[in-house]
């Protein structure tokens, strides 16, 4: 009796600590939903407010709506800017307040900002010419663009180092002096693809490695890509309208000058980060006699010149007869109104997915394992970058428009004013604006190009301006974000948006302002 009483006392409290965990569950599982309706009420409610807004714009007697009948403004309006600087702000302020949710609703938000733009272009310019140009920047720009990034990224994660190599201050010196240089003939992309994992190595025993980052963006993803055609998408595009492929070489005092100073101010840096490490026990594993450094999946090498020959052709086949037609137009697939997919641009993509594709099927699986390869970095650029070159399309007409009566007509002026505008905007059509303003300010001593001619000093400010200030912030040139989601995959603390922009202010404005003084002025 006394032996079923305390049974029955037992199980009662098993049924109880069973009933208040069921209960603490429910109640966290009622939690996590109201949490969830309201994270989407608040969705909602920022739509019907950015909508309500649009609204009132659209209805907006505004000087810039001043076209006759039906006929579309003269002028952008500025307001169709909104989406554009709406979604960087989510870029920069999202990761820092809603972290995790901001990482499970990317594809959600920046289709949010797409439509926001989409809409109000459709009532200013109409759906055709809203479609033109939502599909002409899909095609011509993002396309290749995405295309090229996956193509390295795929080969780049082919190519693994294996050594003793420990990353101090002097070793990383050399890292980033050799990925600058190397960048002009592979490109900053695929520069930056194949020296992040390497670097990111041969640092991973530190604590203090996200200035390392930092600078590898501000030389390798960027200002590397100064002195050939291959290095960077501007200088590709003024080759393209007729300046000579190896003038870009004249620029190569300006990187030794600003790479000596960058160089510089990074050892001081490094150096005490790494005292700090070591200080607090952090030693690298340096117990091996002698110096061992092998490379695995060097035969990818060979698909990086596929993919590095591809860019090249993009940029000279556009030229030739066979791919011209009678009028002068380069040939290709005709998708919708004046939008075309050039034939040139096709042979590249067909050229960067195959060197991608074979890259994959040549080598063994455990290289990839050993890089801690995933498919995050590039689904996460992937995502946001659709969203950034659609709604920075009004931006971009704006400049287009305005460009030419600013009043830019000094090297100096050229510099910042490229600079500045590549920071945010896409540098490639940034340059060809400011390249076009110069050839039509009839100079008669410089370089002839198609545009017109244009004195030496001011190609050069402009293509400096173009490819250096790409670094001040994570969206300015392609790399730029890539290298940071590889380093936040590798467990490296990276700035926010604004923190990586007070990096580039505090260190790259003072050298960029010094650039001027001794070069451009």
């Amino acid at each position: 009796m006394l032996y079923d009483i305390i049974a029955s006392v037992k199980n009662k409290r098993i049924l109880n600590r069973k009933k208040h965990v069921y209960e603490k569950n429910l109640l966290n599982d009622n939690r996590a939903v109201r949490k969830y309706n309201m994270e989407v009420a608040v969705l909602k409610k920022l739509v019907t407010v950015l909508g309500a807004f649009f609204a009132v714009l659209l209805a907006c007697p505004l000087s810039v709506f001043a076209a006759e009948g039906s006929k579309a403004p003269s002028t952008v309006p500025v307001w169709l800017c909104i989406p554009f600087a709406g979604l960087l702000l989510c870029i920069a302020v999202m990761p820092l307040v809603k972290a995790e949710w901001w990482e499970s609703h990317q594809p959600l938000v920046v289709a949010l900002w797409i439509i926001l733009m989409v809409v109000p272009f459709a009532f200013v310019y109409g759906a055709g010419k809203t479609a033109e140009t939502v599909l002409d920047c899909i095609v011509n720009d993002y396309l290749t663009f995405i295309i090229l990034l996956f193509g390295l990224f795929c080969v780049s994660g082919n190519i693994t180092m294996e050594g003793d190599f420990a990353g101090s201050p002097r070793v990383n010196v050399g890292l980033l002096a050799l990925g600058t240089l190397l960048a002009s003939c592979i490109g900053t992309t695929g520069a930056s693809m194949l020296m992040v994992r390497p670097v990111i190595k041969m640092n991973s025993w530190r604590k203090r490695k996200g200035h390392i980052m930092i600078f590898f963006i501000f030389m390798i993803s960027n200002m590397g890509g100064c002195l050939t055609p291959i290095g960077d998408p501007p200088l590709l595009m003024g080759f393209m309208r007729g300046v000579p492929f190896f003038w870009s070489l004249h620029l190569f005092p300006v990187l030794i000058f600003n790479m000596v100073i960058l160089l510089f101010v990074f050892y001081q840096i490094d150096k005490r980060s790494y005292r700090k490490d070591i200080a607090n026990g952090r030693k690298p594993d340096i117990r091996k006699p002698g110096t061992q450094f092998r490379l695995d999946g060097l035969h990818n090498i060979i698909f990086l010149v596929m993919i590095v020959g591809a860019v090249i052709l993009s940029g000279v086949l556009p030229g030739m007869s066979a791919f011209q037609d009678a009028a002068g137009n380069v040939r290709g697939i005709h998708l919708f109104g004046e939008v075309t997919l050039t034939f040139p641009a096709l042979i590249e993509i067909v050229i960067i997915l195959l060197a991608a594709f074979l890259s994959f099927k040549t080598t063994d699986k455990q290289i990839r394992i050993r890089n801690h390869f995933t498919w995050g970095a590039i689904q996460e650029v992937a995502v946001l970058f659709i969203g950034i070159f659609i709604t920075m399309q009004p931006a971009l007409m704006l400049l287009k428009a305005v460009g030419p009566n600013l009043g830019v007509t000094e090297p100096a002026e050229m510099f910042w004013a490229t600079g500045a505008l590549s920071s945010f905007l896409d540098n490639t059509p940034t340059y060809l604006v400011f390249l076009t303003t110069a050839g039509t300010l009839a100079f008669t001593n410089g370089i002839t190009t198609t545009l017109g001619t244009v004195p030496t000093k001011i190609l050069s400010a402009i293509s400096c301006g173009a490819v250096f200030m790409g670094a001040n912030t994570y969206i300015g040139n392609a790399p730029n974000f890539m290298v940071k989601s590889i380093s936040d995959e590798n467990g490296i603390r990276m700035p926010s948006f604004f923190g990586y922009m007070g990096w580039s202010l505090c260190i790259l404005v003072p050298v960029f302002f010094i650039d001027m003084l001794v070069f451009f002025l």
